[in-house]
This record gives C-alpha cells, structure tokens and sequence, in this order.
C-alpha cells in the first residue's frame, strides 16, 4: 500500500494493537469480517513464530525497550508501543476487581451478571493461574508469614468477584516464565486468516467520516496512508484515543480552536477523567542474608519481582469493601531494579482525583500535556487511603519474619508530605473517552463515539470509574465486549 494511488477498504479498521485491540480485531475476524489492524510499534508475529525479544517474554520484570516516552514532570507513563500493548511490557497481575465496580457504572450491557462469563473467558484466553507456594521466592515466602502473622485472611483471589480484603500469592497471565500477552492470547489465532490485515510501524494521524466511509490517515515509513472502512474501532490506549479523536476535530472547542483544528464534533469530555489508582511506596535496605538468598534463587532459575499482594480497607472506605492494594516488589541483585531495597507499593484503588489529556499540536508525534492531578481531590479522600495503606506496609515490613532480613528505610512516605513528594501511578490510567448515559459522554454505552457515525470506541478510555484491578483483564474485556455489539449489530 504505496502513497495514495491504492485505499484499500475494510468492513472494520482497528486502530491499535493492545490489550483491548487484539481482542476486538479477534472477536472482529472469527465473525467473518474483513478488518485491518493498526499498530504504531512493531508486531513479532505469532509467539510460536519465535521471534519476539525476550524481554518481552520474560514475566520476571516489567520491559521499557518498546515503549511511547508519555511523560509529565517527573514522571514517565510507561505505555507499550508494540503488537499488545501493554499487556507485552506489564507485570502479568492478574484481577478483576470486585463485582460492585462494574454495577456501579450503572450502564446498560455493563452489569457485572453480563460480564462475569465474558470476564471468565479473558482469564482462560489469558491463561491465567496463581503462582503456587513452592514457586515463591525467598522474600516473597516471608512476606506470606509476615501477613499471616499480622491476622490477614490467606487467600489468592485476584480473579474472584466477590471477594474481599486478603493477602496472598498473585493470579498472573504466565505460562512458564512468559508473559502471556493479548497478542497470543487473541490474535494468533486469526493471523492466518486472509480476513485480516495487519498494518504494523503506523502512526495514526486522524479520523475522517466521509458518508458512508470512515477514513483513517496514516504515518508509516515517512510516507502519509490512508485506510478505508465501514466501521473505525479506535484502541489506541488512555493516551492514544483521545489524542486521535483531537487531532481530528472531537473536543473542545476552544482548545481544538486554539490550535486551529477545524471543529467536526464539540465534545468538552474528550481528554477528561483521565485517572490511574495513585501509589507511594514503604521501603528497607536488602540484609544481606536475604541478598545472599536472592542470588542463590536467581541462579536456580526464574523468580519473579512481583509475587505477592494484599488487599485492605482503609479507614476511609465507605462501603466496607478493600481500597487498597499492597503488593511486595524485590529485585534479584544489587544491581537490578531496585538497588538493593525492597518495596511495598501501596495503591489507592477507589481515586476521586481526576485528570486530563490535552494534545498540544496537530502533529501525531508531539507530546500531549497530561495531568493526572494526583492526590488533587479537594475532600482528600486518595491521600487518606493511602496514609493508611503506608502504615499497614510498614507494619508488614516490621513483622519479624521480614524484619530480620532487612535494614532500615530509604524513603519518608509516613506523612502528608512524604507522599505527595512520591506519589506515583501504578501503570493503570483510564478514563478519557468515558462511557456514560448523560449528552455531554463521549462515547454511548456501547462504545460508539457521540456526534460521530462510524466510530467506535474499545479500550481503557471507556471505563467511567476505574475497577479495584489491575485493568488489563479488564481492558481485554472490554475489547471482547465491544467486539460482541459490534456483531451482534
């Protein structure tokens, strides 16, 4: 597809390649349409192709080799830019959060009863299991007695609904030593299909609805592209789809005026309730006979950061249900991630701050300003959750069966101060094409972009309020639930 001379047309255009898209362009394909999948960063193939890199495969550690650069002040929002997504880079937890989540979105076709069997056939498609005693490291291990010791109800279920606070070892998409991503999961079982189209190294400019076509125009190999279809699913990401939707003339008003983008659809929403689970961290120095543990497991073989998590409820929680994760992080060797500390990261499940994503140029490779607005809630609701979250790590790490092995604190994070100067995001940011019954919503409850006619939306944008979960699990389900209206007419 050289220039211009030749558009090719699909039923089905799908910008994006990540967790959501794959499972879409999948649902897509095996319905019998003809699509064309998009994805800005390179796609390796099918996973029995061999060809992926390793550090995209290797479970133990999150990859940065492939990723966007989204950044604002001093942080970095790691988001993948390859086939997958970020569930190609991630660190493999694996949850749904608590069936509350879904029905308080209170939208038609969300109910947690009609997504409990789409979410059971993510966690099979993504092979899901829970790491098992004998495969927990030697910190890890610890951090299992310290919590039994502190009265924490045992039990590892990330991936059931209906339960609530506990502490135990992780439900992660791993097979082996891989990180199972939605690639694997969903994709390769269509790549052979001559009903699909993969378009991979392309940059998405903008969106055009022209009649009875939508039109998507490219960047790929310095050369402008355009692609035509029936119908556009936009899974470009938090990031990438409200970016897109700007630079093609859906938002504001005013600011889409300030950059002289001409208006097709006012939409103020678009860009708005960008929020992420926000996270501090209680630390301690590596002892050095938990070192020497460390290196002799790292010798034997495959022993992953992330093992263990908690879930805990916070004074502040309204409704006597866990807003809190905790989860234990340990790198193998002084010279790894965390330089010879070990953390327990603590995130504020149910955030009332909320953000936004402005695009600051109509050119696709600019940064965006974004503002997650951490800890920005005027009632302070996310700073109270995590001071409690802090002073249940700390005491974890006090217990006995850790204290022994560990040295003392690197980072203040015991008050106000100590958090918002380390505040940080757990990789989890959704929100800002939001879903919603009300006129000013950007997308209706099934998805479809207001003020537009051929435009779709399936990925993390959507979620009106995030989930107590990790949100791959329900980011693939959103892509499988998308892909389910859009065949079911």
């Amino acid at each position: 597809m050289a220039g211009e001379e030749h558009v090719e047309h699909y039923d089905f255009i799908v910008a994006g390649g990540g967790s959501a898209g794959c499972a879409v362009t999948a649902g897509l394909v095996q319905a019998g349409y003809r699509v064309a999948l998009i994805e800005a960063g390179p796609d390796y193939g099918a996973h029995t192709d061999g060809k992926w890199p390793a550090e995209l495969l290797n479970a133990g550690a999150l990859a940065d080799t492939h990723d966007w650069d989204y950044k604002a002040g001093r942080w970095l929002f790691q988001r993948a830019r390859v086939m997958g997504g970020c569930s190609s880079h991630n660190g493999c937890i694996a949850a749904v959060g608590h069936r509350r989540d879904y029905d308080d979105w209170q939208l038609p076709g969300w109910s947690t009863r009609e997504l409990e069997p789409v979410l059971s056939n993510v966690v099979k498609a993504m092979r899901v299991r829970t790491y098992t005693t004998d495969e927990a490291g030697p910190f890890h291990a610890k951090c299992l007695d310290a919590a039994e010791s502190l009265g924490w109800r045992m039990g590892s279920d990330l991936c059931n609904l209906d339960a609530n606070d506990g502490f135990g070892l992780e439900a992660v998409n791993v097979v082996g030593s891989t990180r199972w991503n939605s690639a694997f999961a969903y994709l390769d079982a269509v790549r052979s299909s001559p009903l699909l189209t993969i378009i991979d190294r392309a940059m998405v400019d903008r969106l055009n609805e022209t009649g009875s076509v939508v039109e998507l125009h490219l960047q790929r190999d310095g050369q402008t592209q355009t692609v035509r279809g029936d119908q556009l699913v936009l899974s470009a990401g938090v990031y990438g789809t409200p970016e897109i939707l700007q630079r093609s003339g859906v938002g504001d008003p005013v600011h889409l005026q300030s950059l002289d983008i001409p208006v097709q659809v006012p939409s103020i929403n678009v860009g708005n309730n960008l929020h992420d689970h926000p996270m501090v961290h209680a630390d301690r120095r590596v002892g050095p006979e938990l070192q020497q543990w460390l290196d002799e497991a790292a010798r034997a073989g495959f022993v992953p950061e992330e093992q263990t998590l908690g879930k805990a409820v916070s004074s502040v929680a309204q409704d006597g249900l866990f807003d809190l994760h905790l989860f234990p992080v340990c790198a193998n060797t002084q010279t790894s991630l965390l330089h010879g500390r070990v953390h327990v990261e603590v995130a504020c499940m149910t955030p009332v701050s909320r953000g936004t994503l402005r695009i600051n140029s109509r050119d696709p490779a600019a940064m965006s300003a974004i503002d997650h607005n951490y800890l920005g809630d005027d009632a302070g609701h996310d700073l109270a959750v995590l001071m409690d979250g802090v002073a249940i790590a700390n005491d974890l790490l006090d217990q006995s069966e850790l204290s022994a092995l560990l040295g003392e604190s690197l980072t203040d994070t015991r008050t106000e101060a100590g958090i918002r100067a380390h505040v940080a995001h757990y990789y989890h940011p959704v929100g800002t094409c939001a879903m919603g019954l009300a006129a000013d919503a950007v997308c209706d409850a099934r998805g479809r972009v207001r003020g537009l006619q051929r435009t779709t939306v399936a990925d993390a944008s959507l979620m009106p309020q995030i989930p107590r979960a990790n949100t791959n699990l329900p980011s693939v389900m959103i892509g499988e639930r998308i892909a389910s209206f859009l065949v079911g007419g």
